[in-house]
């Protein structure tokens, strides 16, 4: 008997006619090298260079601040000035552009450096690990994951599971709802804990204990990597209303006032050179003595709002630090704590109770806001601070998140590493970039960079090793070059140098005028000395279109949400048929409802007359729809980002009734609701307008509505108690991007 060649290539015993004349020998995994340290990377979101503690804030993160104590903080650290680039470089230790994510993951504009997603032959930091032996683990916001793959039914080739992690619990768009947020498991969807005091940043950390306890429980011989991200300070703030109080008062001086407080913090800590003087208020931001005492009341709460969701995120970082020394882990443990850009202005002048009106063009009304002050932070709002508590937080740096500025890419970096730091808690001033991550963890782990990834050759890394500034904080720095580039927002460091071009969406590239500072002696980008070095401005100028070309920023986008309307429309549908408990994420596979008229007919099976319960429903409190029944009647609630739409019809349908419908249509007043029950109208009124456009993160569910309701006339999950066959969306417009032709095409294809 032959033994086929494939089937024995690997074996290392030998095989002869039975076991008596047979040697066996088992494979063994692939053992990291002994004593390779453990590493976790910790990534807070829109959180800027001056609001954490040890960078000068005056919220309290004992437990971030500890951290930096015992290891490395650097003040010269950049990173993309969005979250999603700044996550693709932070795990491939390459420019964002050059692995396919140039902006946000929510948009393929279909170009090679704008995919929403890493490129396959691009190993990720995970990959790596993982072919070193080390188990892996993600936990928390991913954001790499284009549109048409947020779906049950796959690809899953763009999950954390996908790229090289064992296991993934998170959320996988851009932002959540810290109370009531759609969470996910490996591939599948996650119901919430039944915890009344639920709240994400606690229950990422629960989830990171119990992946870590298995984990060490299983293999303690085996190193892990855990990937941690908080949706903390991303908006929408919330926090537990009693770490809301601790701060009550804490801020009426004013945002002002504490930018003085937190660079007179940074210059004693030298976090910034002495001397350093704040920049002029970025646009828009008022003084804050000129406002009324109602806008300083409310302004003032706001912060105090985010100040309680700091401090408890940070709480939940010390318990995972707590749990790491328990299990006799942490002395061997690489932890590196990051912001992926600065903080954001997209809260405007006044701030909002509900950040979806800023995504959807809806005014933010003041007195509305203010109406909601005590419900700020809680269950019932989705609520963002004013731009001027963003500039506070960016302190001394002048713009935000999604600028080139230093208020969009400079970012608190902490490196913590019991006894591989030398120089403990003295501040780092090279300049370095988030693409030097995954190189110095490498370099930290003993592994060396990858030659081949699935059988292709790998491309260098773009960045290089902190390692010789967390073994010698006033070492000579060893970057010189770093691009930047966000939605046509551009930006060079090169030499000490930094050159930013001033650009308006929607303006000639070519008429952009480029400013000039110099690092070494201007921080924070104040003096702009383009005047004095024309020449050297050319020449950074030529640089950056150099480094474009080279890292795939080409075409220049300056589109911010309106990049949607240049999607991938070979997945668009003229009709989805969606079965009894079914969700559709977010993504290009499910309806696209925003601006655009639709039906959904729910086909009912042996109705008694009394039912209740969502039929169907998109969204959550926020903002969305819901079509459900109360004892009977059918309703329905457009959700416009907290302006509701109602529509109920005045008497309960007759029992035996086989087919109702929903029917959203454009009319001069607006839009007209038309409810019917089996072909024959109920009831009709007319809404101020369609769903908006420019929704992201939200599903469709059928049958029900979790985590959180749409409507306040229920509460979730609200499960429809008839019984029902199939809901069929329907649309009879051609979306924007997509031909009439192309359009009518797919509705013959249905």
């Amino acid at each position: 008997m032959t033994i086929p060649p494939s089937a024995t290539s690997r074996f290392r015993g030998s095989i002869g006619r039975t076991v008596a004349e047979s040697t066996p020998a088992w494979e063994q995994p692939r053992a990291a090298r002994t004593g390779s340290p453990n590493v976790i990377t910790i990534v807070l979101d829109d959180v800027g260079f001056g609001q954490l503690g040890c960078y000068g804030s005056s919220i309290a993160t004992p437990s971030i601040d500890s951290l930096a104590e015992q290891g490395a903080r650097f003040a010269n650290f950049h990173v993309a000035a969005l979250c999603s680039p700044t996550r693709a470089s932070l795990l491939t230790g390459r420019n964002h552009h050059a692995v396919g994510v140039g902006f946000l993951a929510d948009f393929d504009s279909g170009f090679p450096g704008y995919r929403g997603a890493v490129d396959r032959e691009v190993p990720m930091l995970p990959e790596i690990l993982r072919e070193e032996g080390y188990a892996t683990y993600a936990v928390g916001k991913w954001h790499l994951t284009p549109p048409s793959q947020l779906t049950q039914a796959g690809p899953f080739e763009q999950w954390p599971t996908g790229r090289g992690f064992d296991r993934y619990y998170g959320f996988l768009g851009g932002e959540e709802d810290q109370w009531a947020p759609e969470m996910w498991e490996d591939q599948h969807y996650a119901p919430l804990p039944d915890d009344p005091d639920y709240h994400v940043s606690a229950d990422l950390v629960n989830r990171s204990q119990r992946y870590l306890a298995d984990h060490i429980s299983v293999a303690p011989e085996r190193p892990f990597y855990l990937h941690l991200a908080f949706g903390a300070g991303h908006a929408p703030h919330q926090a537990p209303a009693e770490y809301i109080e601790r701060y009550r008062g804490a801020f009426d001086h004013g945002w002002d006032e504490e930018r003085a407080r937190i660079l007179q913090k940074q210059i004693e800590r030298g976090i910034v050179p002495a001397g350093t003087e704040l920049p002029e208020a970025n646009p828009g931001v008022r003084r804050w003595d000129v406002l009324t005492a109602d806008e300083k009341r409310l302004y003032a709460r706001m912060q105090e709002v985010f100040a309680a969701f700091m401090e408890y995120t940070d709480e939940q970082i010390g318990r995972l630090i707590d749990f790491l020394r328990e299990q006799g882990v942490h002395e061997n443990t690489l932890i590196v704590l990051l912001s992926d850009n600065g903080a954001s202005g997209e809260g405007g002048t006044h701030g909002s109770a509900n950040e979806y009106r800023y995504f959807l063009g809806l005014e933010d009304r003041f007195e509305d806001t203010l109406a909601r002050i005590d419900e700020l932070g809680s269950p019932l709002t989705h609520n963002h601070y004013p731009s001027g508590w963003a500039q506070a937080g960016n302190t001394p740096l002048k713009m935000y998140k999604k600028y080139t500025y230093g208020g969009g890419v400079r970012a608190p970096l902490i490196v913590h590493w019991p006894g591989n730091v030398a120089d403990s808690d003295q501040v780092r001033r090279q300049f370095h970039h988030v693409t030097d991550l995954v190189p110095t963890i490498l370099q930290a782990v003993g592994v060396d960079a990858p030659q081949y990834h699935r059988g292709a050759p790998v491309e260098p890394f773009d960045g290089i090793s902190l390692g010789y500034a967390l073994a010698e904080s006033d070492a000579v720095g060893k970057r010189a070059t770093q691009y930047f580039e966000t939605a046509g927002y551009r930006g060079i460091v090169k030499d000490g140098f930094k050159a930013v071009a001033v650009h308006e969406p929607g303006d000639d590239y070519d008429g952009d005028r480029w400013e000039l500072y110099a690092l070494e002696s201007d921080f924070n980008e104040t003096v702009d000395v383009a005047a004095e070095h024309p020449a050297l401005v050319r020449e950074l100028e030529e640089a950056w279109w150099s480094e474009a070309e080279r890292n795939r920023v080409l075409p220049l986008d300056d589109r911010m949400q309106t990049r949607v309307l240049s999607r991938d429309t070979g997945r668009e549908r003229a009709r989805y048929r969606l079965l009894p408990g079914s969700r559709l994420p977010n993504g290009s596979a499910a309806p696209g409802f925003g601006d655009r008229e639709f039906s959904i007919t729910v086909r009912l099976d042996g109705f008694a007359g009394t039912e209740s319960g969502v039929l169907v429903s998109y969204g959550r409190r926020a903002a969305g729809f819901s079509f459900f029944m109360e004892d009977g009647h059918l309703v329905f609630d457009l959700n416009r980002a907290g302006d509701h739409s109602l529509l109920r019809t005045p008497y309960a349908l007759a029992p035996g009734t086989a087919e109702v419908s929903i029917a959203l249509t454009r009319s001069d007043d607006g839009a007209r609701a038309t409810i019917s029950g089996d072909g024959v109208e109920v009831a009709s009124a007319v809404f101020p307008a369609l769903m908006p456009a420019g929704l992201g993160c939200l599903s469709v569910q059928v049958g029900y509505n979790y985590p959180s309701p749409v409507s306040s006339l229920y509460e979730r999950p609200a499960r429809y108690t008839g019984s029902m066959v199939d809901a069929v969306i329907e649309f009879s417009e051609v979306p924007t991007g997509l031909s009439a032709q192309d359009w009518q095409r797919l509705i013959a294809a249905e």
